[in-house]
C-alpha cells in the first residue's frame, strides 16, 4: 500500500491515540475517488468510517471536473482513497487546489504482484490458456479492432499501458480489500480487530462471487465476443475469457472515428459478435446506432466504472454479479437451450 504522506500518517495516527475518548469514535472521513471505491471502503469500515464519493453513482470518472466543494471535502478528509493507475487524472489538481497533506491509499498499489498471483491461481484451478484469455496482461489493449491506443484526454496509464479498470477482476479484490483495511487501521488503530474481521468476510464474500463469475462465463462458447460503448472489461475479459470490443478507448470522452465505427461493423457482419452492451456511464447513441446499422440487439446495461445508484449493482459486488448474470443471460440462452434438448432426447 502506498501513501502519500508517511510523516503525515504517523502524525496523523499518533494524534488519534491522543484524542477524548469521545471524539476519538467519530467515524473516520474517507474520500474516495469514485463509487466503487466507497462501496468497498464502506463494506470494510462499517459504522467507524464516513465515506464520501468524488465521482458518484452513475457519473463517469473521465469527464469528472472537480468542484471547489470538492477540493474543501478532500482538506477536511482523514484519509483519501484513490485506485491509481492514472485513472484519476485530475485527482493531483484537486489535492494541490485542497492543500491536502494526509494519508492516501493508492487502492492498487501492489498490481504487478498480485496480477501474477492472480493469474497463477486461474491456471491451476481452470487450466491452461485457452486461447482466448491471457493473463498478467491486457491482450486487447492493441491488437484487436475498437481497441486503439491509450492517448484519450490525458488517459496515458502507467504501469506498461495497463488498463485501470482493474476492480472488474474479482480475483483481485483481496488487492484493494488489503491496502483498504491497512490504510483505515493506520488512522484508526483502535478499531483495527473490526477492520480485520469485516476484511476477512468481505474477502470470503469476492472469493464466493468469483467463483460464480467463473462458473457462469465457463458456460458461455469459447471466444465468445460482445461490443460495449468503452474500453473497460479488459480485466474482465482476461480473468473470464470473453472477448470485448469497444467504439472508443479507455476514456469516453472521444468520439470513435467514422472509419473505427466502420471497422466494428465489420467485425460485426464477419466475426460472430453476439451481443452488444451499453454501459450506464457513457452515452447510448453509439451502440443504437451499430444497433441500427448492423441489425444486432441491445442484450442490456453493464456497470464498468460506476455503481448504479440503486437496486443490485449498486454496490460493487451486486454490479459484479448482474454484469456476469446479464452476460450469461444474454449469450448462454440458446447454448442452454440446446444442451437441454439433447439431455431430453
Amino acid at each position: 500500500m502506498t501513501f502519500a504522506k508517511p510523516s503525515a500518517l504517523a502524525a496523523g495516527a499518533a494524534a488519534l491515540l491522543t484524542l477524548p475518548a469521545a471524539q476519538a469514535k467519530e467515524p473516520v472521513q474517507v474520500l474516495a475517488s469514485f463509487s466503487v471505491l466507497a462501496d468497498m471502503v464502506e463494506q470494510i469500515g462499517g459504522d467507524h468510517v464516513e465515506v464520501t464519493s468524488l465521482v458518484g453513482a452513475d457519473s463517469d470518472a473521465h469527464v469528472f471536473t472537480p468542484r471547489p466543494t470538492d477540493a474543501r471535502a478532500l482538506a477536511e478528509a482523514d484519509l483519501v482513497v484513490l485506485n491509481g493507475l492514472q485513472f484519476e487524472g485530475w485527482m493531483s489538481r484537486l489535492v494541490e487546489a485542497s492543500d491536502y497533506a494526509g494519508p492516501t491509499v493508492v487502492a492498487t498499489d501492489g498490481i504487478e504482484q498480485a496480477l501474477g498471483e492472480a493469474a497463477h491461481a486461474d491456471e491451476v484451478e481452470h487450466g491452461h490458456d485457452d486461447g482466448h484469455k491471457e493473463h498478467g496482461h491486457d491482450e486487447h489493449d492493441h491488437d484487436e479492432p475498437g481497441h486503439d491506443d491509450h492517448g484519450h484526454a490525458g488517459h496515458a496509464h502507467a504501469h506498461e499501458g495497463m488498463n485501470p479498470h482493474t476492480w472488474l477482476d474479482l480475483g483481485l479484490g483481496e488487492l484493494y480489500v488489503n491496502n483498504i483495511r491497512d490504510g483505515l487501521i493506520a488512522v484508526d488503530p483502535s478499531h483495527e480487530a473490526d477492520y480485520r474481521e469485516r476484511a476477512a468476510d468481505y474477502q470470503q464474500r469476492i472469493d464466493a462471487l468469483d467463483a460464480e463469475v467463473h462458473a457462469l462465463m465457463d458456460e458461455l462458447p469459447k471466444h465468445t465476443a460482445v461490443i460495449t460503448g468503452h474500453q473497460s472489461f479488459n480485466h474482465f475479459s482476461r480473468a473470464y475469457g470473453v472477448d470485448f470490443l469497444s467504439p472508443a478507448g479507455l476514456s469516453t470522452e472521444a468520439e470513435p472515428s467514422a472509419a473505427r465505427m466502420a471497422e466494428l461493423i465489420e467485425v460485426i457482419n464477419h466475426q460472430g459478435v453476439q451481443a452488444l452492451f451499453q454501459e450506464n456511464m457513457t452515452s447510448p447513441a453509439i451502440i443504437e446506432q451499430l444497433a441500427e446499422e448492423t441489425g444486432l440487439p441491445i442484450a442490456g446495461t453493464l456497470y464498468s466504472g460506476a455503481l448504479a445508484a440503486e437496486g443490485e449493482a449498486s454496490t460493487w459486488l451486486g454490479m459484479m454479479r448482474h454484469n456476469a448474470w446479464l452476460l450469461h443471460d444474454a449469450l448462454a440462452t440458446e447454448d442452454a437451450a440446446h444442451e437441454h434438448a439433447d439431455h431430453d432426447h
